[in-house]
């Protein structure tokens, strides 16, 4: 075998960067942080950093959602823990340009949670907060009044790419149910789909697709009334992972 020369070819780093995903307010939210230092210093951007030289992707992923959120990514063999989370791999980006101080690849993930607390910063990051996603893609249009700058780096690109991510996957597969705590009602699961695809669905439909869908819901034995009005029946995830037939979403 030839000999190897590392130093022939051009370094680079590799990062790991965040789309935390949740519904607060009856709205799909991201976190986002404040960044402390430059580049972008003081621009609000997705959570992440640097890949560490003893770990991989997935558990650089993981360890930067604990740090930033203090969720653990939630492992589907196992039971659901009540600080889990989903987390998934997204994609890549490795635009030789994305970052002003060198050359670095991304390897983003997709992290969907119920509603969270206020998040806590970390790292580079000064502050951070939940954001409507419409707010962040769409930036000027805040719901504060004030002109909000465009997210650092490619991350508006990243974050559009994750927010479609959760909108079609949501149609197919159980993930709506990981917006919502362990025991959750009809209603509460249709505020999700409202929230992440932007539409108001009609309750009585919804209820007849989602409890005739075999495997998505399993009825818990109990029954609350923290939304108001009569006892409304809980349920908990099935163990279907694929929707058939899927949720369609509508067309707006």
């Amino acid at each position: 075998m030839p000999p190897y020369d590392p130093s022939t070819f051009p370094p680079f780093a590799v990062t790991v960067d965040l789309v935390v995903l949740t519904v607060r307010r009856h709205a799909l939210c991201a976190l986002v942080v404040r960044r402390g230092e430059t580049p972008f210093q003081g621009r609000w951007a997705l959570p992440g950093g640097f890949v560490r030289l003893d770990e991989d992707l997935s558990s650089a992923a993981a360890r930067e959602l604990v740090e930033e959120t203090g969720l653990c990514a939630h492992d589907p063999a196992k039971p659901a823990v009540g600080n889990g989370a989903h987390l998934e791999q997204l994609a890549t980006y490795g635009d030789p340009a994305r970052d002003p101080r060198m050359r670095v690849v991304s390897v983003a993930h997709l992290a969907l949670a119920p509603d969270l607390p206020a998040p806590r910063a970390g790292g580079d990051a000064n502050s951070a907060r939940w954001a409507p996603v419409e707010d962040l893609l769409h930036p000027g249009t805040g719901r504060e009044g004030e002109q909000a700058a465009p997210l650092a780096f490619d991350h508006a690109r990243i974050l559009a790419d994750g927010v479609e991510r959760a909108r079609s996957k949501i149609e197919y597969s159980s993930l709506a149910t990981a917006f919502c705590p362990p025991e959750f009602t009809v209603g509460e699961l249709r505020r999700v789909y409202e929230a992440v695809w932007g539409v108001v669905l009609d309750p009585r439909n919804f209820h007849r697709k989602v409890t005739g869908t075999p495997g998505f819901l399993v009825p818990s034995g109990g029954t609350t009334t923290r939304q108001g009005g009569r006892p409304a029946q809980l349920f908990r995830a099935g163990a279907a992972t694929v929707l058939n037939p899927p949720m369609l979403r509508p067309e707006v």
